[in-house]
This record gives C-alpha cells, structure tokens and sequence, in this order.
C-alpha cells in the first residue's frame, strides 16, 4: 500500500529528517481564527500598498509573530503543489485616550466595543511573483486587554515552486506599526513517494519532465566515508525499483539538480523501519579472519555485544561460558581478538542486541571439523591455593563431584582424574578468574552387548512377522474424512439450522469443523487466521470445504465480486472466509476440494454466484444422497447404507429447516423461496 507523500526538510545535512507533509483538498484560499476571534478572508487578491505609519487613537489590533509551515494542496490524489501556510499572532497595543471633559457614560460605552483590524498578507516568491490577502479579524470586547496577545489567524496558502526563495510581510490596513517579514528558502528537490507492492518497493520522485537531476544510492555508515551503491543521472519522473531485502535502516538517497556547484542533499527514508532492521541482520555475517581473530561484516552500524558459548553436539541451546568471557561491544567491519589459548569446534560465537541472540556462529566447525562429544569443564580460582571445578551442562554448571542426577555427575570421579592428570586440553586462562578445559567423552561410551543387539532383532522380526500374519484379519477402519462448512452470520434461527446439519455429519464417518463449535479459539485468533487455518489443514489432509449458500451469503458474495468488500457488520466472518477460498475459484482448483450447498425453499440456484458454480451444488435434504457419495469420497458405504445415512441426516434437516422458516421473516433464514413441498430424497 503506498505510504505518504514526504518531503526532505530545509536543513541540508548528511541525514536530515524527513517530515510528512499535511495535505489540503480544498483548491481555495481559507483562513481561520483560534478561539474566540473571527476571521473572514476577502475574496480574490488585494493591492498590495503598505501606506505610511499612522498613529492609533485607541487599542489597535496588530500582528506580532509570523510563522510559516509547508503544507500540500492536492486538488486530486496524485496532483499535489507546495504550498506555504501563514500564522499571524495578534495582540492589542495602545490603550484608551482619556478625553477632558465626559460622563462616565460616555467613557464606558467605547470601553466595552470590539476591536476589528484589516490584516494583509503579502507574498513575493523571487524575483517575480507577487500576491496579497486581506483578512478581516474581529476580537470580543472581552478580549480587548491593551498588551495582551489575543491569538492568532491561519492563511491557507500560498502556493511556490520547488527551490523558491519566497518572503511574506503582515501588516494592517490602516498601518500602525513597522510591517513584519520572514523570509524562507523552499527546498530544490523533487518530490519523494515510497509504495510497496508484496516483495518489490519503488521510489516514485515526482519532478518536471526537462529536469535533470542526480541520483545516488548508497549506505551512510558512522565508520568511514559513505559507500556508494547505485549512482544514475536522470530527467524527469522517475520509478526506481528496489527489492525488500535491499532495504537496510542506513540505506539512503542522496540527490542534486545536475547544475554547476548544485547543492547535494541527502536523506535516510528506512531510519525507523523494521523490516530494514530485520534485513541488516539477515545480512549481517560473523567471519573467522585467524585463528585469533574474528569480524562481523554488514552494511550499516549495529548495536550489539559478542559473547562466547559451548554447543554440545545434540544441538541443543549454545550455553554461555561460565565465567562470562569476551562480552564487548561489537564495532562493524572492524577485526576483533579472540583471548583463546586454543580454539575447539564446540566453541561458538554469539552477537546479541537488546537481550536477544541475533547471531550464532560455530565459526571453527568448518576448520576443525563436526562438533565433538566433549565435556567442558570450568576451572574457578576462589583462592591462592583453592579451586574448584565443574561442568558445563544445559541444566548449569554441574559442581564435580555431585549426586546430581546428570550426565556430568554420573562421571565425575573420572572427569576430575582427567582433569587433574591434564588429560584434557586447555582452552583459555586467567590467573585470577579461572581456565576452560576440554575433556573427550568418547573413552566412557560403552559398546552394546551383541546379545542385547540379536534381542532386539529378534523381537523386532517376531512383531514384523505377527502384523503379517494379522494382515489379511484385521482391516483397518479408514480415516474418517474431514468436512469443513463455511457460512454466512444471518441469524439465530440459520445458525441452528448450520449447527442441525454439522451435528447430523458429524455422527457419520466424518470429522466436521465449523466455527459455531470453535468460538473461543476463533476470538483467540482472529476470523481471518482461523478460517485460513481450517482451509489449509482441511485441504491438506485430502478433506472437502462445504460452502453454504443462503440468500444474504449469495448476496454479499456477489458484492464481494464486484467491490472486493461487504457491508460491516455480521458478514464480517464471511469476508473472511471468502478472502481464504475465491482464489481457488479463480485459478480452477476446486475438483474434489470445495462442495457448494443451499437449503430447500430458502434459496434459488441461480442465485449462487456464478465462480462458486464450478463445485457441485446441492440442495439440502432433497440431494442429499449425492451430497454425502460426494462428502465421503472414496470411503462412501454399500449404496443401501448411504440411503440410510441420507434418511438420518434429513430427519435432522428438515426439524430444522421447519422451524427456520415457520414463521415470515424469522431471524437469520431470509426471504424464502417457495418452490413447494420439499421433493422426495434424489
């Protein structure tokens, strides 16, 4: 979907920030007033005369503060220009003159009148382009306190090129002070669209179709010069593709107007995106330089820490080494040291960020072959001349000797003369903290009784033998197939009428599914997640999919045809399921998956749209001996049992199916359609 329209901000740096631009759909000049003022902007442009100060005889209303803010006018979804938002903060200066000679009456009626004031917007975008607005302000007479700010007015907009330098003075009509004027430089860069559409991602930049511009792509790494990736020269609107796992959250463009001396800006679009986070680390690779010395390699800055841990060979979680050694902050692209004596396959290396392992490297499995069955024992020095050891397990590190229960335990006494009689190799060392050592377990894994092997033959032979014999006694019950109805929300009275006829399936040789019997796993997971679930492990295990057709599910999945959506509400479930089984109707694969159903007197079969008629379609209870030879596929039963089975499940229908449609109008079965008495049992 795409995303917003952006715009690169004024500041021109190696990675400014990338702002979201408001968009205004009116094509027309508007103003408003924050609370308690009132605004009225005159009609087409004004002359633009500022006149000569003229002194107050009394409180004057007048601006004090401009500000300006870029904004978008869209008259349409893809024609948008930039244009510049004024805010005028008034305030009222001056006060009343005190006459000579008057009543009291007569002082107090101006005292109580409102202020209104003509301000003028004035906007020049260089060197040419000149356009002024009047607003009319109106402040209360409550608000009218001589030096106080009253608020202010918003001026939506003035329109300007890419590039301008563009100036705005305010002023009033009459002029009772120095006009104020700002001015602001527009930035000379084309406009930036990011869409994505599944795996692929396009950088949409918006300019006129004779200008030429500059583009580069490249990473902006805190270590070192930027790496140049992609550099083009372009003219005109331009759709640069880019696949999903390019992006990276240093990834950055950077463009100029291909002119003498042009100004190059630059900016990061995929900062915040996590699925350019996601992406560095699948890129990032651990890389054994020496046998001392290891480097991670990626395109962007990580934050991150390396950590050393033992892997048994049953694949099991790598257990962090006991002291923790080599726990440091990673610097990409940078060699770092090893403070190994001696490197083991079972040493592995992982880079963790934020608590959590991203990356996990055996990085001398490749030179020193497969993992080994070693048992990795933990030298701690707690004294001059005291020490203990134990080893490391998936449980912890096991104290040596233990009555533990562990693999560790069990050998202990011989563990321990190994280590003591240096039989074990020595990985690393630290005078103060402790050392590793290496001990091979091949020597205690004891050779199987042949005996015991000719046993277990024996009695595997023997029961290959028993099942042969049984082979032609004993059949197998086939595996009950897998029937999943899918149905429209219409009503109490339709639900009991779904659920009648799940019920009735379910006492034949069939596993039924159906969201009325999965409520709380539905609310768990979601209508969509859980449908597509059903769908797939029904189809998956060579199952049928029963639509159930009444005439607001016709309806809807005729909307859902032609507009892709349908009216919120109870159908929602429907959308869903739709979503999970149209495309199969579309691509052709519904031979022996899908089954469509509609209930007698409710519906007619036209009225199934006409995708879904590419399944069989029956109606219910008066085909239901084709229904179920079809349900049941291979394992349909002798042609008698399954008009029993029919007559079963019919009896169950047409209780149901009374009382759903017994009264006009009832809840959930619709208008009806009468086509009379229900037919005889095809």
């Amino acid at each position: 979907m795409p995303m917003s329209w952006f715009l690169l901000s004024l500041a021109l740096g190696r990675s400014p920030a990338v702002v979201s631009l408001e968009r205004l759909v009116d094509p027309h000049d508007t103003a408003r007033c924050s609370l308690g003022l009132s605004c009225h902007l005159w009609d087409g442009d004004v002359l633009c005369l500022p006149g000569s100060i003229e002194p107050a005889s009394g409180p004057v209303l007048v601006p004090t503060r401009l500000q300006t803010e870029l904004v978008l006018r869209c008259p349409q979804e893809t024609d948008c220009a930039l244009c510049v938002r004024v805010v005028v903060h008034l305030a009222v200066h001056g006060d009343w003159e005190e006459p000579e000679e008057k009543s009291d009456w007569e002082l107090q009626e101006p005292r109580n009148a409102s202020l209104l004031a003509q301000v003028v917007l004035s906007f020049q975008a260089y060197p040419t382009y000149t356009r002024c607005a009047l607003l009319e302000v109106q402040v209360p007479a409550a608000l009218v306190l001589p030096g106080q700010s009253v608020g202010s007015a918003v001026f939506d907009c003035f329109e300007a090129g890419l590039g301008a330098e563009v100036r705005i003075w305010s002023y009033t009509q009459p002029r009772y002070q120095k006009e104020l004027n700002v001015t602001q430089q527009l930035p000379a860069l084309p406009w930036l669209n990011v869409s994505a559409d599944g795996d692929n991602v396009r950088l949409v930049l918006d300019v006129s179709e004779e200008q030429d511009f500059g583009f580069l792509l490249y990473w902006d790494q805190v270590q070192g010069p930027l790496k140049s990736w992609k550099q083009k020269n372009l003219t005109g609107p331009q759709t640069i593709p880019l696949n999903h796992t390019d992006l990276v959250p240093c990834l950055c463009i950077q463009v100029w107007p291909l002119e003498p001396d042009s100004v190059r800006t630059s900016f990061c679009p995929f900062r915040e995106d996590p699925r350019a986070h996601r992406n560095l680390w699948h890129i990032a690779r651990l890389r054994l330089l020496s046998s001392g010395r290891w480097q991670l390699d990626a395109p962007c800055s990580l934050r991150a820490k390396m950590a050393l841990c033992w892997q048994a060979p049953d694949q099991g979680p790598c257990q962090p080494l006991v002291p923790p050694m080599l726990q440091e902050n990673v610097t990409v692209n940078k060699p770092h040291e090893f403070p190994l004596l001696r490197s083991h396959p079972n040493l592995c290396v992982q880079v963790s960020s934020w608590e959590k392992v991203q990356l996990q490297e055996c990085l001398w499995a490749d030179s020193l072959g497969p993992f080994k069955d070693d048992m990795l024992l933990v030298e701690m020095r707690t004294g001059p001349n005291n020490t203990s050891v134990c080893a490391l397990e998936p449980s912890g590190c096991t104290a040596l000797p233990s009555n533990a229960s562990t693999r560790a335990a069990h050998l202990g006494e011989q563990l321990l003369h190994d280590f003591r009689t240096q039989q074990c190799v020595q990985l690393w060392n630290d005078d103060d903290l402790g050392a590793l050592w290496a001990c091979p377990m091949d020597k205690y894994i004891h050779k199987r009784w042949v005996l015991v092997w000719l046993v277990c033959l024996l009695l595997v032979a023997a029961l290959f033998f028993l099942l042969l014999l049984k082979k032609d006694r004993v059949k197998a019950a086939p595996r009950a197939r897998t029937a999943l109805l899918l149905h429209s929300a219409d009503g109490a009275g339709y639900e009991r009428l779904v659920g009648a006829l799940a019920s009735a399936l379910s006492k034949l040789p069939l596993r039924v599914a159906v969201d009325l019997w999965s409520r709380r796993e539905l609310s768990a997971h979601g209508a969509l997640a859980w449908f597509h679930g059903q769908r797939h492990r029904t189809l998956q295990e060579d199952g049928v999919v029963v639509l159930l057709f009444s005439p607001a599910a016709a309806a809807q999945c005729q909307q859902w045809l032609q507009h892709q959506t349908v009216e919120p509400g109870p159908h929602d479930a429907l959308a869903s399921w739709l979503s999970c089984v149209l495309p199969d109707f579309l691509q052709g694969r519904v031979a022996g998956r899908y089954v469509g159903v509609y209930f007698d007197g409710l519906l007619h079969p036209d009225a199934v749209p006409a995708p879904f008629r590419a399944a069989p379609l029956f109606s219910l209870p008066s085909q239901l001996p084709g229904f179920l030879d079809v349900l049941q596929g291979g394992c349909a039963p002798r042609p008698g049992r399954l008009a029993d089975r029919a007559e079963q499940v019919a009896q169950a229908l047409r209780a149901a199916l009374d009382s759903c449609t017994s009264h006009s109008g009832a809840p959930g079965c619709g208008e009806a359609w009468d086509p009379g008495p229900y037919p005889a049992l095809e």
